[in-house]
């Protein structure tokens, strides 16, 4: 016994299987074993169910049910009308929530069943009248197109944009306003004009801080009769806020909306009378026209010493007066570049002294903003007496040295150039010019018949142009920008006018057949390689 206990307590478990073995088995114990062998075969069997359920639904969705139809997007398509004439004028929104960018356009005709369903007569107007018409990015087909205006109108669109549609607000010349809804093309409002008979408006319009508390954004009309006078108009319904101010002086440009570092607003304007660029606060604009004084608005002091002292500084270099002043974002605050008579200068409102002021200069149109190198801002400038003698200049925006120049001539109104961001944080520029084997006699003797190139330039190759189109009718409105995300960049031609046409063409298929131009005489790179290099471009639809 004494041995049996020892060899139990060395060897536990053997005995206790040893004991379970010879104990008996009861009907309780076969019903358990029953009852989870029939549980298991319970959980198997739903297990099976719920995927064969879900592999189901799957192929129900992934075959049977349509998913929405993506409409292709054609590489290139054109669109030609019986327009007798058309404005400036391009804007691109997304208007049919297809995620590619349709286009907005503005001409005049007399033939309505050309683009619209809707005569002038309908709408009130005697024919030819201006129709307004979206086209989708896509295919070019017609999305909407309405008469709009008896006579030729300024148009700005994506202002008061609310998150599903944005709205285009058309102006006569004479100061009749009206809003429509960029999506179908309906009216919002619309006003007959407060201004005189001799009035003119001048463009664009500025969009303001919400000045009546409707929770709407207002705007800022600026219209010219002998003087320059400032109409502060409600965005949700079109009307007058308060009265007309006089401002006392004659423009010559463009208005702008600047916002310096502490806040503050001003409306900055080249005027006539002082030969100079005029400022307002706006503070002081919704003081006289309202009549009360809003805590809301507030004033600059050091801005306006410091914009007061660059503005003298100019004027004592250029009899001619101030041109136009053109907005650039910089890191913390928005920029100033001022183009007088023969001079620019950058004025920044955090600085007591301009940052730069490049005598020697006379500019042609506009000048555009790019990077040169990454995080390092250029302006493109059109330099020159005459559009004969024009050269193309990039400045260094941070010192104003000159990067890259190049004589472009060009004819008389070609579209101003413009830049676009790429994805490796380098601009690509695009500049309008005759081909470098068409003289200047030539051009002089029949500029109708000369052709316009239009030829793309990248500082990663500052020794190459390459020429992508070659236009021979007359450009009106030309656009590059980026239709679909992540995808490559557009032209967007709108010649006339008679035919109008628009053209939508991929730069990517025009670098294939463009015309590479060697502006040194060796040759580092062979071709191929460079027209690779542009073909690879990435581009992103924001600003530089």
């Amino acid at each position: 016994m004494e041995g049996k206990d020892l060899e139990a307590e060395i060897h536990p478990l053997k005995n206790e299987e040893g004991q379970e073995q010879k104990a008996p088995v009861g009907p309780g114990k076969e019903a358990a074993e029953s009852l989870h062998s029939r549980l298991s075969r319970c959980r198997a069997a739903a297990f099976f169910i719920s995927l064969f359920l879900c592999l189901l639904v799957v192929f129900v969705v992934s075959f049977i049910i349509p998913c929405p139809e993506r409409p292709a997007s054609q590489r290139a398509w054109s669109v030609n009308f019986s327009g007798t004439a058309t404005l400036s004028f391009l804007a691109t929104e997304d208007i049919d929530n297809d995620k590619i960018q349709d286009v907005l356009f503005i001409y005049t005709s007399t033939n309505d069943s050309d683009l619209s369903n809707h005569s002038c007569a309908d709408q009130g107007f005697s024919s030819p009248c201006s129709i307004m018409a979206a086209l989708s990015g896509a295919n070019g087909s017609v999305l909407w197109a309405k008469p709009v205006a008896q006579d030729k109108v300024l148009a700005d669109c994506g202002l008061l944009s609310p998150k599903s549609c944005s709205t285009c607000i058309l102006t006569s010349l004479s100061g009749s306003m009206q809003a429509i809804k960029s999506c179908t093309g309906n009216s919002l409002w619309s006003q007959l004009s407060s201004l005189g008979s001799k009035a003119s408006v001048l463009s664009p319009l500025l969009l303001l801080p919400d000045m009546d508390a409707d929770g709407v954004l207002d705007l800022l009309m600026l219209s010219q009769n002998g003087q320059v006078h400032s109409s502060v108009i409600s965005g949700r319904t079109g009307f007058q806020i308060g009265h007309q101010l006089s401002l006392g002086v004659e423009g010559v440009g463009r208005p702008l909306l600047h916002l310096t570092s502490m806040g503050a607003y001003y409306v900055l304007l080249p005027c006539r009378t002082s030969r100079s660029l005029c400022s307002w606060s706006l503070k002081e604009i919704h003081k006289q026209v309202t009549g009360r004084e809003d805590t809301v608005f507030k004033g600059d002091a050091l801005w306006e010493d410091t914009f007061n002292a660059t503005v003298s500084r100019l004027l004592l270099h250029n009899s001619g007066g101030i041109h136009q002043v053109v907005r650039v974002l910089g890191a913390r605050t928005e920029e100033l570049l001022v183009v007088a008579a023969e001079a620019l200068a950058l004025l920044s409102d955090q600085e007591q002294e301009p940052r730069w002021i490049l005598g020697s200069t006379r500019v042609l149109r506009t000048p555009i903003i790019g990077n040169y190198k990454p995080q390092a801002k250029a302006v493109a400038v059109e330099n020159g007496t005459n559009d004969k003698d024009r050269q193309i200049l990039l400045f260094g925006l941070d010192s104003g040295a000159i990067l890259w120049r190049q004589a472009f001539p060009s004819l008389p109104g070609a579209p101003e150039s413009a830049s676009l961001l790429t994805a490796d944080s380098h601009s690509v520029f695009f500049f309008w010019g005759l081909p470098p084997s068409t003289s200047t006699n030539q051009t002089v003797q029949a500029p109708q018949d000369a052709p316009h190139s239009l030829y793309m330039f990248h500082p990663t190759v500052p020794g190459f142009l390459l020429e992508l189109l070659n236009v021979s009718a007359q450009v009106v409105a030309f656009r590059v920008v980026v239709l679909e995300p992540s995808r490559h960049a557009t032209i967007l031609l709108l010649t006339g006018p008679s035919p109008v046409s628009l053209v939508k063409y991929k730069v990517r298929d025009l670098i294939q057949h463009g015309r590479l131009v060697s502006l040194q005489k060796s040759k580092p790179d062979s071709e191929l390689a460079i027209r690779d290099r542009f073909s690879r471009l990435r581009y992103l639809n924001t600003k530089a």
